[in-house]
Formats: C-alpha cells, structure tokens, sequence
C-alpha cells in the first residue's frame, strides 16, 4: 500500500465532506437593504440570543491582525480583545447546544478553553426569553430530550406547530436527521458499504419544499439557512447551496459549521476569490481551513501561525491543523513530532489520529502503530478513526482482508468518511481486486472531488488493467489538484511514455524533477528517454546530475538505478575516448552485481587500447559542463501551475 496522504473532516452530524465539480457563477453580495432587512426582521421575530450574537461578532473597532496571502481576500478581522471573542464562542456554543448541532458546539467550546478565563464580572447574564420562546417551552424541553436520545422522528412530533425559530430549526432537523438515520439502517444489512450511495434520503425534497416558502418570505434566521443549505447540498443543488451558505455566514458569522460546509464545496482558489463573505475574524479559520483542503500549504501555516501569535497557541485545533497541513506536504517528521505532542497535550483525543496513523504506517513503525490502535480502542472502538488505524495496523502487517474489513466497518459508522474509501481501495489494489478498487474510489471521488488520492489510485488501477488512455485522464486529474507532486508527473510521463508521446513524457519527467523528485526518479527515467531517443549528451548529463543528487544527499538508493547509470557513463566516456572518467565509472560498475560483468569487461578493453598506444580525445565532452537548469546551485524547487497537457491528451 503506498502513501496515504489523508485530511480529516471536522464537522457536524451531517460532516460529511462532499463535494461536488462546480461551475461557478457570480452571485451579488448579501449586503446592503437585503442584509439589514432580515436583520431587522429578525429583532422584531424576537430572537433576542441571535442577534445577540451577531451584535457581538459585527464590533466596529476593527484593526487587522495580519497581512493577508491574497489581497483580493483581504480581512480586517478584530483580535486585539480576546475577551469579547472568548463571550461570542461561549454564547455560540450554546446556541449550537440548544440546536443540537454538537459537533459546532464542540468547536466553539474548545477554541474558548484555549483562551484566558473570563472574571465574574464579565460573565454573561442568561438571555431573556420571549414570548414564542415561553409558548414553546415545555414541547421544546421535551423534543430535545428525545432529540438527544436519537428519537428524532418522536422530537418531530411534538414539535409540529411551534413557532419559536429555536422549536422551528430543531424541528426540521430532527427530520432531516430522521431520514439519514433511515437511509443508513437500509443499507447496513441488506447492502455492503460500496453500494451505500445508491440509497437517498427521502426526506429531502420536502425539506427543501418547506425551507424554500420560508426562505423566500426571508423567516429563516442563521441557523435555518445552514440548514437550508444542507439539504440544497444534499441534493446535489450546489452552486443554490453556496449562496445558501454565505447567506448564512451574514446573517450568522460565529457558526462554524456554515463555514465548514461552505469550505466542502468550494474546490479551488479562483472560485474563492469570488465568494463574498462576511469582514470578520471568524473568516480566518475558514480561510486557514480551506487553504489546507485546497494543498496552499504555506499560505494556511502563515494563517494558523498568525492565529497563534494573536492569542490562540493553546488550541487543540489550530495544532492539528498545522500537523495535517506538515501531513499533506509530505514533512513526516515534523508532522509526527506536532502529533506526538499533541497526544501529550490530549491523550484521548480521537480526531485526527488516522492522519497519525497514515504516517506512523509510512514510516513502517509498527510498534507506535499498534500501540495507538489499542489506545484508541480502549476510549472508543465505534468510532471511524479508530477503525481506520486498526485497518491501517493490519495494513502494515500485510494482513489486508482484515484491512479492508475494518475500513468497510468505519464506512457502515459513516458512509460518508473520506479517508476510509481511499483506504479500502488501497487494500482491493493490494489483494489484485481491481473492480472493487475502482468501486472505492469512485466513491471517495464523489464524497470529495478534491482528493487527488482516489483520482491517482484510478490511474494506478487503470495502469494495471493496461488501459493507458483512462489512466491518462485520472493522472491529469490528480496532476490539476496537486501540481507540485513529483509523483503525479512521473505518472503522467510514464503515462505519455506508453502512448509514444515521447515529448510530452519528456515534459513530465523534467517537471517532476524542477518541483523536487521525491522518488528520485525523474531523471533516471528522462534519461533512459533520451536513450532510447539515441540523443546521448542529454542522457549524460541526465545520467550525471541523477549520480551528483544522490551522492550530495547520502541518501540510500536501489542499486539498480545507480548501477545503470554508471553503466552508460562508462560506455559513453568510453566512445568518447575518454579512458581515466569511463574507467572511473567502470569500477563503480564492479560494485553491483548486475553490472560487475559489464565494469570488468569494459576496463580490460580500456587497459588493451591504451597498451597500444591508443590516445585519449582531447576534446570535452558536454556532460562535463552541466547547463544552468542542470548545475548544482540552481535546481530548481519552485512552485508551478499545472502542465498543459490537453492539446496532446487522446
């Protein structure tokens, strides 16, 4: 099983991460008389703990906390007192709480705890309760009891005809969670996990019926268009959805679980450029969150590191973040050591830990593995991390039918978990399952279009089944959402390569190494194409920076790449009649075994022309004067936009 590169999703009870491919259009900002009239709306409705919260979260004194990465998304998000955030996040976490959005309320809460405790004085008195409110009272106590029991449809029954927007919003979302919980107890038995998205919520298109006569009559506060925006998602009503959600995040900028969602639809950086969201500081968790999911590594540090610096260095979350975010660039080491500290900080946390896992598992540490996966059992084993680690436990173990059952046991816990798709298509890939794996990872691809995992294991599928024209399309897919992977470019040239595309490939290949080669293959492989291409300077010099890298790094490499890279030094050097470097390289040869016949050979030939007297060339050949793009000090490590390959593309 290769290297899993995965990002936890952190939402509510409907967290799951779907996403689907956008054609965006432009929608006018919610400002203006609009905004202000369903404000106004909503004091008048008496929703007094609402308007509360977006009277706290709308301060006038705003100074900005940080230069932004991307003017065009500028914020002048107020941090400078910390106390008036720490009174919006308790506030909102109750609000979430009483709505039963806990997942929201759990995030609220734990950002508060990293912040300083708040003086008795300045604690926050109970709201008042209205008149709707007071009306409600009794069926709202009782609904939410049967709420948090998971009787939903009995909490919808006695909830039918009030009128208090808090007894309206649990209401509706007592039966939108009623008919998820139906869909999932359908499929649990009679269906394995990779048909679970054949089965739809029945509910759904009379929500939308219901929230759609009260959006238009403007009766739905914050919480109502989140909810509204849920089920516009749902039904695959996306770009509807979107506005949905940055309405809400105007109307209601502290939920988190808005941002949340409208950062699972967004898919990448032009499309956020044109979203009209809300001037507050709550904009700079989603931004840091998005530019995570979208792989703008260093851009989503710089946020998570200015959150630290104006306050919040004690937040479990913005450490996890960070650790996914080292976790997605590949920095294994220091994503391990942020994790392991974090562990120290929260021993029983659970988010998260199957990103832990996957690099516990890429460095092959079985023990740290397995111990992890017992921990995490003994707090809870029903949960879908958990299942993810043990799977990945028996993963590292070569137990891959084990593997796969516990990553289909995370996916009947929640079919809509990422990580666990993308992972039980490696292990079908593993156990020569090529149908299953493809199953999976269609799947993955329609929780997450962003998962440039499930599209790159579509193309390793495809490259299997030796059908190279649909491996093509998958390798650009995964190329698009990661251009700086050299993994993907070698995939794509090794694809060109195939289809006798040999300038493309030669594209791919260079590419892969200027974005820095992981695999330390890029060149070997370019060379052997100029090889093949019988153009001999350009392989030396391929053949020569590929010896110059490994040997600069000290890095441990399969013999038989360096061997067949001395091989043709030597028989290069050789035709150019140079006798002291083609015998350099011939004795490097006799270090291999695949070689040593070839080195010996090849110097008992150089010690007979030059007993004859045979002189060496006298003219230098170009491998030794290595260009600019190819010398030492100027190996290029930038960042680019991805190739442009469709002119070529079957």
């Amino acid at each position: 099983m290769g290297l899993c590169l995965l990002s936890r999703p952190f939402g509510d009870v409907e967290r799951s991460n779907i996403s689907d491919w956008i054609f965006w259009s432009r929608r006018p900002p919610i400002t203006g008389r609009l905004f202000w009239r369903r404000r106004t709306a909503s004091i008048i409705a008496g929703d007094w703990l609402e308007w509360r919260v977006r009277k706290m979260a709308a301060s006038p004194s705003v100074v900005p906390m940080a230069a932004p990465v991307m003017p065009v998304l500028s914020s002048s998000s107020d941090f400078s007192n910390l106390r008036e955030i720490k009174k919006q996040l308790l506030l909102i976490a109750g609000l979430t709480r009483e709505r039963g959005l806990l997942h929201s309320s759990k995030w609220s809460a734990e950002l508060a705890f990293s912040l300083p405790a708040l003086p008795l004085a300045e604690l926050q008195p109970p709201p008042p309760i209205t008149e709707e409110d007071a009306q409600d009272m009794d069926a709202y106590t009782l609904a939410k009891a049967y709420f948090d029991v998971k009787e939903y449809d009995r909490a919808a029954h006695f909830l039918h005809g009030c009128n208090s927007k808090k007894a309206y919003f649990l209401y509706m979302y007592s039966r939108y969670l009623s008919g998820e919980k139906k869909k999932d107890d359908e499929t649990v038995d009679s269906l394995g996990p990779l048909e679970k998205g054949q089965v739809k919520n029945e509910a759904l298109r009379e929500l939308r019926v219901e929230l759609s006569k009260k959006h238009q009559a403007r009766e739905l506060d914050g919480f109502g268009l989140y909810l509204y925006g849920v089920v516009l998602r749902k039904l695959d009503l996306v770009k509807e959805a979107i506005d949905v959600f940055v309405e809400a995040t105007h109307v209601l900028p502290l939920h988190w679980g808005a941002w949340l969602e409208l950062c699972n639809l967004i898919t990448d950086k032009e499309m956020l450029k044109f979203l009209s969201l809300p001037d507050t500081w709550m904009k700079e968790f989603f931004l840091a969150h998005i530019y995570t999911e979208l792989q703008l590594i260093e851009e989503a540090l710089q946020k998570y590191q200015n959150l630290i610096d104006v306050g919040f260095s004690k937040s479990s979350y913005i450490v996890s973040q960070i650790a996914v975010a080292y976790h997605n660039i590949r920095d294994i080491d220091k994503a391990l050591s942020i994790f392991n500290e974090l562990r120290k900080q929260d021993p029983y946390r659970i988010e998260n830990m199957d990103t832990f896992s996957n690099l516990l598992y890429v460095r092959s540490m079985k023990s740290e593995l397995s111990y992890l996966a017992h921990n995490l059992c003994e707090i809870d084993k029903y949960r879908v991390e958990t299942c993810c680690v043990i799977g990945n436990y028996y993963s590292l173990r070569s137990q891959h039918e084990k593997a796969a059952l516990y990553f289909q046991r995370a996916l009947k816990l929640n079919p809509r978990y990422l990580g666990a798709w993308t992972l039980m298509g490696h292990e079908y890939m593993e156990m020569k399952n090529t149908s299953a794996a493809i199953q999976a990872y269609r799947h993955a691809i329609e929780v997450n279009k962003r998962d440039y995992r499930a599209w790159y294991g579509l193309g390793q599928t495809y490259e299997i089944l030796k059908m190279p024209f649909y491996c093509l399309y998958y390798y650009r897919r995964a190329h698009q959402l990661r251009p700086n992977d050299s993994r993907m470019l070698v995939a794509l040239g090794e694809c060109y390569e195939k289809l006798n595309q040999l300038v493309e490939a030669k594209k791919c290949y260079w590419r892969a190494y200027a974005v820095g080669d992981v695999e330390k293959m890029a060149l070997v492989k370019l060379a052997k194409l100029h090889e093949q291409l019988t153009e001999s300077e350009q392989a030396a010099q391929c053949y020569i920076k590929y010896i110059q890298d490994i040997y600069s790094c000290g890095e441990i490499v399969e013999h038989l790449e360096e061997s067949t890279a001395f091989r043709y030094l030597a028989q290069y050097y050789f035709k150019c009649k140079l006798w002291d470097e083609a015998s350099t390289c011939a004795q490097k040869c006799c270090a291999f075994n695949d070689t040593r016949e070839e080195g010996k050979a090849l110097l008992r030939q150089i010690l007979q022309l030059r007993n004859q007297g045979e002189t060496p060339s006298t003219e230098m050949p170009a491998p030794f004067f290595l260009p600019a793009s190819l010398s030492a000090n100027n190996t290029p490590t930038r960042r680019v936009s991805p190739l442009n390959l469709s002119s070529v593309t079957p």
